[in-house]
């Protein structure tokens, strides 16, 4: 499944980054929350797929050392020279390759969207495994009444209840903090959820 999200990425990847490279098409209130989280990290963020890495962007602006990362390499290669400067890497998000504890805030911006509801937990163990003690991660994703898979532009993905995705993050270690859900009309409903890594793992 990664390496099909991935090519189906690949071939697209300049249609995506004239589409979603920019923060036109992002809700202002997105926008806050993201700051407002980002403002109340200790230490550095993973920008855990990073697409073509504004949000990565978006967090040096704001003070927050990030490092970029994402499975698809014409959105790292894009990254790269749009951001100099900031470090990207190709990279799983099942597998991060960061020392384990070090990591002080992961976002997660609708980068889970593609992962099935039996294999979604690999990347959320994998966020509490980076993460450092009281480390805070931040989902967005696509909000629904039920789990549901659909046909996205470029690869099937998943909507999810935030009750549900909830579930799986505390499953994984992770002690909820907020959510949020919106709906706006001509847009699919929107979920968000702050959690941070708890002490029982």
């Amino acid at each position: 499944m990664i390496n099909a999200v991935s090519d189906a990425y690949s071939r697209r990847a300049v249609e995506y980054v004239e589409r979603f490279a920019s923060f036109g098409a992002v809700h202002p209130s997105d926008r806050h929350l993201v700051a407002t989280w980002a403002n109340g990290i200790d230490g550095a963020v993973i920008d855990a797929g990073c697409g073509p890495g504004q949000w990565t962007n978006f967090l040096n602006e704001a003070g927050v050392p990030a490092l970029g990362v994402d499975l698809v390499p014409e959105f790292i290669a894009h990254a790269r020279d749009t951001y100099p400067g900031i470090p990207f890497r190709t990279s799983s998000l099942d597998n991060l390759d960061v020392d384990t504890g070090t990591i002080g805030g992961v976002l997660a911006w609708y980068s889970l969207i593609h992962h099935e509801p039996d294999t979604i937990h690999t990347p959320l163990l994998e966020f509490h495994r980076v993460l450092s003690p009281g480390g805070a991660l931040l989902i967005g994703f696509f909000e629904n009444h039920a789990i549901e898979k659909f046909d996205h532009a470029v690869v099937p993905a998943y909507r999810w209840p935030v009750s549900d995705l909830c579930d799986e993050l505390v499953a994984a270690g992770f002690d909820i903090l907020e959510t949020h859900a919106r709906t706006t009309t001509g847009q699919r409903p929107h979920g968000a959820i702050l959690a941070i890594r708890g002490d029982a793992r």
